[in-house]
């Protein structure tokens, strides 16, 4: 771009931005040297921002999950029930539940036993967790242990997006190949007609 004719400069300083009577909008093309590229138009935002009050009571903000992990069953309601003794604390230290959930999956480490306790509030997580302590199934609580497995590929979507996808790793890797054959052989004759066929005609091997 020739900088020296018209009107359009870089702008190094911030710079007044005369009303017009509609909101203020710019637009930006930033080329990145790795070769990623952003295109964006940004508008100016209202003048006033009506920010909801916090209604003081029960904490009621839909479903949350919270993720405890142990190395072993035993241990995990031992962590269930450190977590439980936090919950059935009513004075106003309690954080709110979305905090707790945050800091469950973004502080603590993973391990292979795991419980995930759906609630609304700190009643729904102290069912939840007691359930856990107790071993006991209940509405909103899920328990399992991570299984060892392989690695997959998925062509994820309804396969319409790119007609064959996936047939070029099935002629250049074997290992892909005989994998996907041997599903397809799975839904022969359970299908009313070839998988591999269905595959073929409207997406990807996967």
């Amino acid at each position: 771009m020739d900088w020296t004719e018209g009107a359009v400069r870089l702008l190094t300083d911030s710079a007044e931005w005369p009303e017009t009577g509609h909101p203020r909008r710019a637009g930006v093309s930033s080329f990145g040297a790795s070769g990623t590229n952003a295109h964006v138009i940004v508008e100016q935002a209202p003048e006033e921002m009506h920010v909801a009050e916090r209604v003081a009571g029960p904490e009621m903000s839909g479903l949350v999950p919270w993720v405890v992990s142990a190395k072993s069953e035993g241990a995990l309601r031992v962590q269930a029930e450190r977590l439980l003794s936090s919950v059935r604390d009513e004075t106003d230290a309690v954080p709110s539940v979305v905090d707790v959930a945050s800091s469950l999956v973004t502080t603590r480490s993973v391990f292979e036993h795991r419980a995930v306790v759906l609630a609304g509030d700190h009643q729904g997580f102290t069912a939840g967790l007691e359930a856990v302590v107790d071993g006991v199934p209940a509405a909103g609580v899920v328990r399992g242990s991570v299984v060892s497995g392989k690695l997959a590929v998925v062509f994820s979507g309804q396969g319409s997006q790119r007609i064959e996808m996936g047939w070029e790793l099935y002629e250049a890797f074997p290992v892909f190949a005989e994998a996907f054959d041997e599903v397809c052989g799975r839904f022969d004759g359970l299908l009313e007609r070839s998988l591999r066929e269905v595959i073929g005609r409207c997406g990807g091997a996967g």
